[in-house]
């Protein structure tokens, strides 16, 4: 097993003890909540008259089921009403802080705790959401759980886990022209497969990944969980210091920086360091991939045919055949091309600043396509109040965007942002799973923040290396 790893530091520091399962129980150092998977937990506490253990270290938002068009209350939405009445009401009764619509820090829930400082290196961290692993970005372990978890969580401020294996995963050299933290990602996953970490937690390295930016960091963390890991990380650095000295909680607290930073350097992971499985990837190699297929690891580079199905492993290959019928493509050809209809900038992978700030330069000076339907969902109130404030509402909206509000909309197409009928949607998301965007006959092309915009203007999947970038006022 892995020794000197920053996952093996951070879990001997949160370990309570060892169970008789064998499991070891660690203490959760960050409970995020959403209006989705709490309410049942809340009522199972009230089922046994008990409170929340550690309210001050759980914070809640609303997210996946909040319009983005109007978000006046009542919501149209019987269920989406409901499930944020009960939130409103479970988070009042337990104390517990709450990022709503009126406070300007409402947001999807892995954007709204690294922006306030609440994700932290050397944390262990827990939300009911599959992308929970987004917060390994800043050196933390992030989970995410289940319902009954989250009980757990809320009335001991402990869990019980089984420690995993480690990989580490090294990306070396410099991403080229429109390749991005999330091709990166893509073709981890492309190359390892969406079960091949299971059973692994990844350590993202090397310097790639020290290049970039929290946000992308972020990005690449974010879809651990679609290769199967339980987590993934990016060991603290200067980079991650940076970021932290300016959100809310250390500018109000410059002392806790000070104290905290020692912690946060004494977990990366040590020089020495044994690790389960090393992975090398050329960074110089990349191009932007998109997928072909209904798995996040069915995807390719924008230049590279999709592949016979059977060239492929013999348990991927009827998978294989039943995606490329689903998606409408035929082995041999390039996703270049391939007709949208949809064109979604959003979700807890890309919504970011930084993500809309570099869609904007291809979008800007430019329009959406006749036959295209395109849509900007900021990540958070706080997102969408500077981009604003910067003037990408307008350049968006000036092309032929609809500009929303904060949410998780068409990513998973719980609220009124859905596909309808078998539209083609390119997608900044995280998923493209069968009707994963609400419609069953949906199709979606996972690609990075930059491809969409392009895709929009287009009317189909274009490498975006080919559309010259406008110089607009952000950054």
């Amino acid at each position: 097993m892995s020794e000197g790893t920053l996952y093996d530091k951070v879990w001997d520091r949160h370990k309570v003890t060892t169970l008789p399962t064998g499991q070891d129980q660690l203490f959760v150092g960050l409970h995020l909540i959403h209006e989705v998977t709490s309410p049942q937990a809340f009522g199972m506490l009230r089922e046994r008259d008990l409170e929340v253990a550690y309210p001050e270290l759980t914070h809640a938002t609303v997210d996946h089921i909040i319009p983005t068009a109007d978000q006046s209350r009542p919501y149209d939405e019987d269920a989406a009403e409901e499930m944020m009445s009960e939130l409103e009401e479970n988070v009042r009764e337990a104390g517990i802080e709450f990022s709503d619509p009126n406070s300007g820090d409402q947001g999807i829930v892995h954007v709204v705790g690294p922006e306030q400082g609440l994700t932290q290196p050397g944390k262990t961290i827990v939300c009911g959401d599959s992308h929970t692993s987004t917060h390994g970005a800043f050196g933390a372990l992030a989970f995410g759980i289940g319902t009954s978890q989250i009980r757990d969580v809320l009335a001991t401020g402990t869990l019980a886990f089984e420690k995993q294996k480690v990989r580490k995963i090294e990306v070396e050299g410099e991403l080229g022209d429109g390749v991005e933290a999330k091709d990166v990602i893509l073709e981890i996953i492309r190359r390892l497969g969406t079960e091949g970490g299971v059973g692994y937690v990844y350590e993202y390295a090397g310097s790639a990944i020290e290049d970039l930016g929290m946000e992308g960091r972020m990005s690449i963390c974010n879809m651990s969980i679609e290769g199967g890991a339980r987590a993934g990380y990016v060991n603290p650095d200067e980079t991650t210091y940076e970021w932290l000295e300016e959100t809310d909680y250390f500018q109000e607290n410059p002392e806790k920086f000070e104290e905290l930073k020692p912690y946060w350097e004494s977990i990366r992971s040590d020089d020495d360091a044994e690790y389960d499985d090393v992975v090398t990837i050329d960074a110089d190699e990349l191009e932007p991939v998109v997928t072909w297929g209904t798995t996040p690891g069915q995807g390719i580079g924008i230049t590279e045919p999709i592949p016979e199905p059977e060239s492929l492993p013999a348990d991927k290959q009827d998978t294989a055949r039943r995606a490329q019928e689903h998606m409408r493509v035929e082995p041999g050809e390039t996703m270049e091309g391939y007709n949208i209809d949809v064109a979604f900038l959003g979700s807890c992978t890309n919504a970011r600043l930084p993500d809309l700030r570099r869609a904007a330069r291809i979008v800007e000076g430019r329009e959406v396509h006749d036959d295209v339907r395109a849509l900007v969902v900021p990540g958070s109130q706080r997102v969408q109040k500077t981009a604003e404030e910067e003037g990408l509402k307008e350049i968006f909206e000036e092309a032929g965007f609809e500009w929303r509000n904060a949410g998780c909309s068409m990513c998973l197409g719980m609220n009124e942002d859905q596909l309808e009928g078998d539209e083609a949607c390119a997608s900044s998301s995280n998923r493209n799973f069968v009707g994963r965007q609400g419609s069953k006959d949906g199709r979606t092309v996972l690609m990075n923040p930059r491809m969409v915009a392009a895709a929009a203007i287009t009317g189909e999947v274009t490498d975006v290396r080919e559309l010259p970038e406008a110089e607009v006022t952000a950054q």
